[in-house]
């Protein structure tokens, strides 16, 4: 039942690739542009995360104005978030019935989410997005230092605690359109109700590859993206997710994670004492 998952993500997918596409024609990437999607969604494949990542290379770069960040990091990671729930999205076994839901919730979510996000004034989301760089440096950390609840065995979730996940994967999916990235608190969330750490993994990549065409579709429709940054993450992106997922496969990446931990709450402080600003 999972692999029929498969049928409408690709048609989700084709949909939100068509919209981007045509909103995008024209639009010039730099080869820095394209570099930094590469090196995120390679990042991302290997486990480190790409939203907070990327936000650090935008201001660092003076890649993207602040209103906009948001919007260029959904639009820009969609497909190749989407490339990545194709490769793993059964890699793992897990209850179809919470695996949908959950899915579900997490859409519902990031639409609404968007819509909000996409109006927002360019000091709210300074503010935002340096508050979503502080709690991506606090996650990193705790994988770090392996502070992550255990969990326990559990492949799928019933009752009240199916019906409380589905509300928090709303909630998660909302606020993943400000960039804050949605594995760590969807990952903490399914590990607190006791179920097996590695069934997150399912749930995360299929609920972000399915909420993030749905939010980045807003984010186009209104404009409040930047094309060619957007469309660099993406060219870079597809290239980078194959090369970590079959090629590489994995990195000692722990000296890597102080590094991005460095970086982003750099980062977080220069877009914190920006959004002081008009």
């Amino acid at each position: 039942m999972v692999t029929a998952l498969y049928i409408p993500l690709a048609a989700l997918t084709a949909f939100y690739g068509f919209v981007f596409l045509r909103a995008s024609a024209g639009a010039r990437p730099s080869p820095i542009h394209i570099l930094t999607g590469f090196v995120t969604n390679f990042l991302d494949t290997l486990g480190i995360g790409s939203f907070a990542t990327t936000t650090a290379l935008f201001k660092f770069g003076a890649m993207v104005p602040d209103r906009l960040i948001p919007g260029t990091l959904n639009a820009g990671h969609t497909l190749p978030t989407a490339f990545q729930a194709f490769i793993y999205i059964t890699s793992i076994a897990v209850d179809a019935r919470t695996l949908i839901l959950l899915i579900a919730g997490a859409v519902a979510g990031a639409w609404f989410g968007a819509a909000a996000v996409a109006g927002f004034s360019r000091r709210t989301v300074r503010l935002c997005v340096g508050g979503a760089l502080v709690i991506a440096a606090a996650t990193l950390l705790m994988r770090q230092f392996e502070l992550f609840p255990p969990g326990g065995e559990a492949l799928g979730l019933a009752g009240w605690k199916l019906a409380a996940a589905v509300c928090g994967n709303v909630v998660f999916g909302a606020i993943s359109t400000l960039g804050i990235g949605f594995y760590a608190p969807c990952m903490t969330m399914v590990s607190l109700m006791g179920m097996n750490p590695a069934a997150a993994f399912p749930i995360m990549m299929g609920s972000s590859a399915f909420l993030m065409p749905a939010a980045s579709a807003q984010f186009v429709q209104r404009k409040a993206y930047s094309a060619p940054v957007a469309l660099g993450l993406a060219l870079g992106g597809l290239a980078g997710v194959p090369l970590a997922a079959f090629v590489v496969k994995s990195l000692p990446l722990a000296g890597l994670r102080w590094l991005v931990i460095g970086a982003v709450l750099y980062a977080a402080v220069l877009t914190l004492r920006s959004g002081d600003k008009t």
